[in-house]
């Protein structure tokens, strides 16, 4: 496989990327991008499964040297509600959609992927499960993927699980990154209700206001991070909305917030939750208000398990050298649902940047109307996921 790429299939690649481009879809329902994956992958001689509650395609190869488990490759392929600000020849016909996210690069990367090892099943020690999945964006495809009987399909234990994401920021052009243990954060939002009880603007004592309460909370809450949690372990808690009131002289009845938290121990994110609860509910009794806190629960932390992401890293750096790999120092703070298939199957997941700018600090950022991938590093995705299941089934550990 370290032979790199055959004649043609690197320009095939990109062409399926930017095809994908142009036609983003949301969520969980991918039709088009469905149908084109079942095109890419046809006459490789794959069990091909649909999701029934979502446009999910899962792929699984039969290896010649069989050994009783298998490997699972992921990529994500569902977009972004913005409008793309981009003056590219394949930027997208879908008003108000986007790849900004860049899951377009994963989708072809992937496809890349099984093609590479279709080419030689001959040499696989095993089974390679291809995972193709809408609604990383939200709610979660893989939660739901692995409810279908994801990690089943194959008929044999999944010993490993390997995924990548590329980025349009923040290194330069065809550099690996990534990190042992916590990647991503756990995200979790909530919404916290002050209740008291409505009156006139002029007479507040005869009311029971709950704007001045929910700013307290607010700003307790960042009080509470610095003084409730080790300063060591990070956690963001961003309100991002309040809302309260129709009118400046009417006291309204009650008042709403709306946080996420960003934590990155799966302890430590449950102890932030109830301390969250805590401090809502003592501050608006204080008061003589009440309050009601609801928490939505969203992906939890990405962990990097140290023997898996040791290989991927040796893997990379065998492929493509030692100087285009960086440690991160930090985990990022934003949240993948590959987390869902961590909690079950040792995993790794790295970053691949596909930033095409001279300075990278200033480039537009994933999500961003003006987030711009290379996708000249697609063949190197393909080239890496397929590499690591190749070798990964050869090593029975």
């Amino acid at each position: 496989m370290s032979a790199g790429m055959p004649a043609g299939l690197a320009e095939d690649l990109i062409s399926i990327r930017r095809d994908l481009h142009q036609h983003p879809e949301l969520g969980l329902d991918n039709p088009r991008t469905q149908q084109k994956i079942l095109d890419a992958l046809d006459g490789l001689g794959l069990e091909i499964t649909l999701g029934r509650d979502l446009t999910s395609v899962v792929a699984v190869l039969r290896g010649g040297a069989g050994s009783g488990r298998a490997v699972l490759l992921r990529g994500d392929m569902d977009a972004l509600p913005v409008a793309e600000d981009l003056d590219v020849d394949y930027a997208s016909r879908e008003p108000g959609l986007m790849h900004a996210c860049g899951h377009d690069l994963h989708v072809a990367g992937l496809i890349g992927a099984a093609r590479l090892l279709a080419a030689r099943r001959d040499e696989l020690a095993g089974e390679v499960i291809f995972m193709f999945q809408p609604g990383e964006e939200g709610p979660g495809g893989a939660r739901i993927m692995l409810e279908e009987g994801l990690l089943d399909v194959a008929g044999v234990p999944v010993v490993a699980a390997y995924a990548l994401h590329v980025g349009s920021a923040g290194e330069r052009l065809g550099t690996w990154y990534g990190r042992s243990g916590p990647l991503m954060a756990a995200a979790d939002e909530a919404v916290i209700r002050v209740i008291g009880a409505g009156g006139h603007g002029s007479q507040p004592h005869l009311a029971k206001d709950p704007v001045p309460v929910a700013c307290e909370i607010v700003l307790a809450m960042q009080l509470m991070i610095t003084r409730q949690f080790n300063a060591m372990e990070p956690m963001v808690l961003t309100v991002g909305k309040i809302v309260g009131g129709t009118k400046d002289n009417i006291i309204p009845d009650d008042a709403t917030l709306e946080l996420t938290l960003r934590t990155f121990d799966a302890e430590q994110r449950l102890a932030a939750q109830e301390a969250v609860r805590r401090l809502a509910e003592g501050i608006a009794a204080a008061h003589g208000l009440s309050a009601e806190v609801t928490w939505l629960m969203g992906y939890p932390v990405t962990v990097n398990d140290a023997t898996e992401y040791a290989f991927l890293r040796a893997t990379a750096e065998e492929l493509f050298g030692a100087d285009r790999y960086v440690d991160m120092p930090h985990p990022e703070a934003g949240a993948e649902d590959f987390s869902f298939v961590a909690e079950q199957v040792p995993s790794a997941y790295v970053f691949l940047s596909a930033c095409p700018a001279d300075d990278p600090l200033t480039a537009a950022d994933n999500h961003s109307p003006r987030a711009h991938f290379d996708d000249s590093v697609v063949p190197d995705g393909a080239l890496l996921l397929a590499e690591l299941a190749l070798r990964r089934l050869a090593n029975p550990r």
